[in-house]
């Protein structure tokens, strides 16, 4: 299914998506929210070499480290979006963390989590705050 999409600069931002100031995407569904890196971050990382996942059914609070994300160039940090419990991980990207770089935001998602505070989703960025924010970055 193709998304629609706004680039700033070389970047993709799909516009049925919320973003965090540390560049994890999140989708909606339900009450299970799909956890992946940009599009942004992933092009800063370059050559995703590594993932550490979370645990299943581990509980989690926004903002919190929960896996990492290790390229020939950087590790970072990923983090919970929201509150909740982590229900499903990518265990794909254990043998192929290169989906990350080749579709972020499709084949290359993380993490879910059944999300406990659906206040917090209005916390989140919307496409346009978060193109503003990578616009100003670099």
């Amino acid at each position: 299914m193709e998304r629609k999409s706004i680039k700033v600069k070389d970047y993709l931002v799909p516009l049925d998506l919320y973003y965090t100031e540390t560049d994890e995407w999140i989708s909606i569904e339900g009450e299970i929210a799909t956890v992946g890196i940009t599009d942004y971050a992933q092009k800063k990382l370059k050559n995703i070499i590594n993932v550490e996942l979370p645990e299943k059914n581990r509980n989690v609070n926004k903002g919190e480290s929960i896996g990492i994300v290790e390229s020939i160039k950087a590790v970072a940090d990923i983090y919970s979006p929201l509150t909740g419990v982590v229900v499903d991980v990518n265990e794909e990207l254990l043998d192929k963390p290169e989906l990350i770089n080749h579709d972020p935001y499709g084949k290359g998602w993380i993490f879910k989590i059944k999300y406990s505070d659906k206040d917090e989703i209005n916390e989140l960025m919307t496409p346009e705050k978060y193109s503003d924010k990578i616009s100003k970055e670099e």
